[in-house]
């Protein structure tokens, strides 16, 4: 033993000192004086021992207290067995009692075997105080002294003192056993992991000096390297040891689906079976998991008639609770309802599962009510995992419209510094806007976890931070490279590098901002790290490659995708439409519908029938569009919504049937919201100049969006375009009386490694006068071709000068002649817009391309211009 070379570890252990158990000593027995008893002490022993095999702990404290009554002294035979009946019946003050008898019959320092007794009853019992006293107080400590007193520490969580102690036991020359190496190599589990790496390789090594291949102390190694996520070492010391039970497969199958490696688990848990182990509940509660993430219902439901032939769900609140998961997790809440319903005494765990099921299916009011009764019916305490997802629910729950009310019962319960209650805060702060929040809180966050970076970047993409979301990307890698260079030498991974989650919610941030080249190289990082073929990573590429501009990459993005969902479909339809490439959407629309009649699972939803009628509106193809409209409640099932009516009226008005439009209108169901066709009418007024139907349009959305300001700034433009000045000042005044402010212009543009942004008639950006010099000098270079400047697009009644003035400000303008003067000569230009573009930019946009002999494609609200050589493609029909 000397020889070994011990552990290096974190902190001295510091066992308190000695103290006198004053408490445990006043409690006495009750001891007759009898005639000698004809039964000998061994049998009562005996008898002792036999009851507690048999786990009949209440029947042997009968035994123990007739022994005693008989007057038979216990010993240092009797006290270790009695004490085994007081944790097996979880009976603190009981073993307690037993203790004072220890102290009583003079065995409380003499007797090595009943201390370690003790030791294990405190801990088992939870009493961690009384287990350092006891421990103090022996004398000479064997190897189960140290045993017990390790496995102590890591019942109460102290797992770096448990270490401490390995490594005074080593010093004290105390041999370590099997039962001793489990117990460290559970405390390296739970700690951090480049430390709790290091810490668990070295204990391996240790097991091997000492030839220790025994099963539980393999088992334990395995799990710690799963715990550490190196699970491939984890099947490495599977697959070298022959003397595998049961507990063995199911570490490596709890290893496997905890590391999502979902596959490999059905296969190990298939290969297991042919090799005749049986499974018991700890296998099946292993094994759903991977049925629930694959969302195989089917082999869930073999794995759950399985439990039921062998009654393994009859009080295993762990099996119930992984089949509740997965069948919410396969979208059958009901069938794990029935489940959660099944069992007589659920635990916390069983309630977590299912108040989870319902808030992941947004069954946001069954969650809810199941919350307050875990509480008020099971008197069952919420946990973190509780209020990780509870908290959801009461985000999106009407009934609840004081949301910040959840996060002061979170800090009642003291759960506020919970990295996963933390997560779940920061996305309800997100959801309500409340951006400076959740970034408060992700900022002061002790550890932080790929959701975390996550729910950030989700939280300000939602919250149309994008700069901040690309920003915060940047950040998050970067820290971790600079982290990864005090990395353990043998531990290579980043533990956060972004995930598919990640980049399915930063793509949309580049695709709003038209950053095309950080597009890029988020798709070369997703082909790089083998994640560019998950359907919702690839259909967030083919989304951003057509809002930047790229149709034809979009389209390659989708053709080479190996699995397309209705998401996929929806958006390469939506991106034709954009592009003004009708008969592109109506060919893509054809072709899934001839999929679905196939047999292909995807078949169009109401999203389809959108990104159809707004191709066919952008391309003026109202026939078309028609047609499926009258045909889509018969032919596919789904009835018109608002939304439906809302694009039907702008195809109809863009191609100026105007009356058709409105007689639509007044034609949808009363039950309709009508808000969406209003507001497509008054824009077509808009670009037609009609202003009576305009004024209609404008009234009934007065009464039904009276706080929506592009309804008032809609009717403003009607009347400014007709001259009619005092109605167009009567609706700029009814704005200030409703305090109801116009969304400023705002235009982005894509420079190295940074996204520009342009606000109308701003000259904050470092370059404002040199931009506004250049586009002055651009104006009279354009007016040689022909380009007059269109002041109907200025609203306020100043004269001609002071207009074409106005015009050089807007948004658009600042940011093309932003990337013409940085970039070089040929390169194409992208800027992306939040307004609709006005139609004085369209029409100077389009002698700027060719003077300037530049692709310009610019991005508004509703679709892309590509202007090339003085032409738009949209041919001025938008």
């Amino acid at each position: 033993m000397s020889s070994c070379t011990p552990l290096t570890l974190l902190s001295p252990l510091c066992l308190p000192p000695p103290s006198h158990l004053s408490d445990t000593s006043q409690i006495r027995p009750t001891i007759a004086t009898f005639s000698p008893n004809t039964r000998s002490q061994p049998s009562w022993v005996e008898s002792l021992r036999s009851k507690i095999r048999c786990n009949q702990f209440q029947e042997a404290m009968s035994t123990y207290i007739n022994m005693t009554l008989s007057g038979v002294p216990p010993d240092d035979f009797t006290f270790p067995a009695v004490l085994k009946a007081a944790v097996g019946l979880q009976d603190l003050n009981l073993g307690k009692q037993i203790h004072a008898h220890v102290v009583k019959f003079g065995y409380g320092s003499s007797s090595v075997t009943v201390a370690n007794t003790l030791v294990n009853m405190y801990g088992k019992c939870g009493n961690m105080w009384d287990v350092y006293k006891v421990f103090d107080r022996i004398p000479e400590r064997d190897q189960v002294s140290w045993n017990s007193m390790i496995s102590a520490l890591c019942r109460f969580e102290e797992w770096e003192t448990a270490l401490e102690a390995f490594r005074l036991m080593l010093q004290g020359n105390v041999e370590p056993s099997s039962f001793t190496l489990v117990s460290v190599a559970l405390a390296c589990s739970n700690l951090s992991k480049p430390e709790g790496l290091r810490l668990g390789k070295q204990v391996h090594g240790y097991s091997l000096r000492i030839c220790d291949w025994k099963t539980f102390t393999i088992n334990a190694l395995m799990a710690m390297y799963a715990k550490h996520g190196r699970v491939d070492d984890a099947k490495a010391l599977f697959q070298l040891f022959d003397d595998r039970d049961l507990v063995s497969w199911n570490t490596m199958l709890s290893s496997l689906t905890q590391n999502d490696k979902f596959l490999e688990a059905l296969l190990l848990f298939h290969r297991m079976v042919l090799e005749g182990i049986e499974p018991d509940g700890v296998t099946i509660a292993s094994l759903l998991p991977a049925c629930s993430h694959l969302e195989m219902l089917d082999a869930g439901k073999q794995i759950h008639a399985y439990a039921l032939r062998n009654e393994l769900l009859i009080g295993n609140s762990f099996v119930a609770s992984a089949l509740v998961d997965m069948y919410c997790n396969c979208r059958t809440v009901e069938s794990g309802r029935r489940v959660f319903d099944g069992i007589v005494d659920g635990k916390t765990a069983l309630w977590n599962a299912m108040i989870a099921g319902y808030a992941q299916n947004e069954q946001d009011e069954e969650a809810l009510m199941l919350f307050f009764e875990m509480e008020a019916v099971a008197g069952l305490i919420p946990n973190a995992s509780t209020m990780a997802s509870i908290v959801p629910a009461f985000v999106r729950s009407e009934a609840f419209p004081h949301k910040e009310g959840i996060h002061g019962y979170v800090i009642k319960r003291g759960l506020e510094k919970n990295h996963y209650v933390q997560n779940a805060l920061m996305d309800m702060y997100c959801r309500m806007g409340k951006i400076e929040i959740p970034k408060t809180i992700f900022d002061s966050m002790e550890t932080k976890d790929i959701v975390s970076w996550n729910t950030m970047i989700t939280g300000y993409v939602v919250c149309g931070h994008h700069d901040n979301a690309l920003l915060l990307l940047n950040e998050m890698q970067r820290t971790e490279e600079e982290k990864d260079g005090d990395r353990y030498e043998d531990e290579k991974r980043v533990p956060f590098k972004p995930n598919s989650i990640t980049l399915m919610t930063i793509l949309p941030g580049c695709a709003t901002l038209a950053a095309l080249a950080k597009g890029k190289e988020i798709h070369a990082y997703a082909i790089r790290n083998l994640i560019a073929s998950d359907v919702a990573v690839g259909s967030a590429l083919v989304d951003m490659y057509a809002k930047c501009g790229c149709l034809n990459l979009s389209r390659k993005v989708f053709d080479q995708m190996p699995v397309r969902n209705l998401i996929t479909w929806n958006v390469i339809i939506m991106a034709y439409g954009m592009h003004g490439q009708g008969e592109g959407a109506l060919a893509l629309f054809n072709r899934m519908v001839a999929e679905t009649a196939r047999g292909n699972e995807v078949k169009p939803n109401e999203v389809t029938f959108i990104a159809i009628f707004s191709a066919c509106s952008h391309s003026g193809m109202v026939n078309e569009g028609m047609d499926i409209f009258y045909r889509m409640k018969e032919d596919y099932g789904i009835n018109p919504t608002p939304d439906h009516y809302a694009c039907i009226v702008d195809l109809l008005g863009r191609a100026a049937q105007l009356e058709k439009a409105y007689q639509l209108i007044n034609m949808m169901p009363a039950e309709l919201d009508k808000s969406g066709a209003w507001s497509s009418l008054l824009g077509s007024c808009r670009i037609h100049h009609n202003v009576e139907i305009g004024e209609i349009a404008a009234q009934n959305l007065f009464l039904l969006e009276p706080n929506v300001a592009s309804h008032y700034v809609l009717l403003s433009n009607i009347y400014s375009s007709a001259r009619l000045w005092d109605k167009a000042m009567d609706v700029r005044k009814k704005m200030r009386e409703m305090g109801v402010k116009k969304e400023p212009g705002c235009s982005w543009i894509e420079f190295g490694d940074d996204v520009h942004k342009f606000i109308a008639g701003d000259a904050s950006h470092p370059q404002s006068e040199h931009l506004y010099g250049f586009l002055e000098t651009l104006s009279e270079k354009i007016r040689k071709e022909g380009y007059v400047p269109d002041t109907s697009c200025v609203l306020h009644n100043v004269d001609e000068d002071e207009k074409e003035t106005l015009l050089c400000g807007h948004s658009e303008k600042l940011a093309i002649a932003f990337g013409i003067l940085n970039s070089p000569p040929g390169t194409t230009i992208r800027v992306a817009k939040n307004l609709r573009v006005c139609n004085d930019c369209h029409e100077a946009t389009k002698y700027i391309s060719k003077i300037m002999d530049r692709e310009i494609i610019l991005r508004d609200v509703r679709r892309f211009h590509h202007f090339r050589n003085g032409v738009c493609s949209c041919g001025d029909y938008w």
